[in-house]
């Protein structure tokens, strides 16, 4: 594996911004393939309070070289203040799959 992969995590807050925000990232060849996962719930802390969301994750493939360009485009696309973007590199995996990811973001 030449080139470095990445699975990019982000929660949204409903359908509807998960949808946009996939059909973006995917349009815009930021991201190969973007899976949604609804029924997601988060326990986390905001401004000093703990909330307990339920949220559809977002499970983003990418390439290293394109992560600061997808950042933005979820920052800018995403309604919360400060989205989950949360990259986590891949070790290996399906030779051929790689290939197409690498192909289809990176024209490589």
């Amino acid at each position: 594996m030449k080139n470095k992969y990445l699975v990019v995590f982000c929660t949204c807050p409903d359908d509807a911004t998960a949808d946009s925000l996939a059909a973006a990232l995917v349009g815009e060849n930021l991201a190969a393939c973007v899976n949604r996962v609804a029924g997601v719930r988060s326990t986390y802390r905001w401004e000093g309070r703990i909330h307990d969301d339920e949220e559809i994750l977002l499970i983003i493939k990418t390439s290293a070289r394109r992560l600061a360009t997808l950042s933005a485009r979820i920052q800018a696309l995403h309604p919360h203040e400060v989205p989950e973007v949360v990259a986590v590199e891949v070790a290996g995996g399906s030779e051929r799959y790689l290939a197409w990811l690498g192909q289809t973001v990176d024209g490589s």
